[in-house]
């Protein structure tokens, strides 16, 4: 009730509370039902990779000395998809239910600085972003063609998917609710 009649000093009582990286703009009432991760209707996330040294994207962005094909990479995201098994990009023993995802977007974009993924769906899965970005990596550099990730895909085999890239570039952009 006192952070509805003061909503300015609610924002800045929490934001001298919470750490650096995570930061308050507004304060809204919900209903009770609501929970803030099972509620959600799409999340959306962007990975980060850059080409030269650069001090200011140390563990902010994932350092690259080969561009990867970008073209080839978008083919074989739009192949991804296509489908909502994901099992190949989970990491293992995880307690989920389904390994289902409608993923809704999914490619890359050249930045002043590098290349970003960006990618939304209705649900991720324990380290399914980082894992699809290894993949994905692994047809820019030309080491699998854009349609063998649909046979790494049907495999539903996590070590038949490419390598879980660093945490560093992994950034969460939005949640719908």
């Amino acid at each position: 009730d006192a952070l509805q009649k003061f909503p300015l000093q609610g924002v800045r009582g929490l934001n001298a509370l919470l750490p650096f990286d995570i930061a308050v703009h507004r304060i809204f009432a919900v209903d009770d039902e609501m929970h803030a991760r099972f509620s959600a209707t799409q999340r959306s996330y962007e990975y980060h990779i850059h080409f030269q040294k650069d001090p200011f994207l140390h563990n902010r962005s994932w350092l690259q000395r080969d561009k990867p094909d970008t073209e080839l990479m978008n083919q074989a995201a739009a192949i991804i998809m296509e489908y909502s098994d994901f099992s190949c990009f989970s990491k293992s023993n995880t307690q989920v239910f389904t390994n289902n995802c409608k993923i809704v977007n999914a490619r890359w974009e050249q930045t002043p600085n590098g290349i970003v993924f960006k990618i939304s769906a209705d649900r991720f899965l324990r380290n399914m972003v980082r894992a699809i970005v290894g993949t994905l990596m692994m047809v820019g550099k030309g080491e699998i063609a854009p349609q063998e990730v649909r046979k790494i895909i049907e495999s539903k085999n996590r070590s038949n998917a490419g390598t879980s890239v660093p945490a560093c570039g992994l950034y969460l952009t939005e949640i719908k609710y």
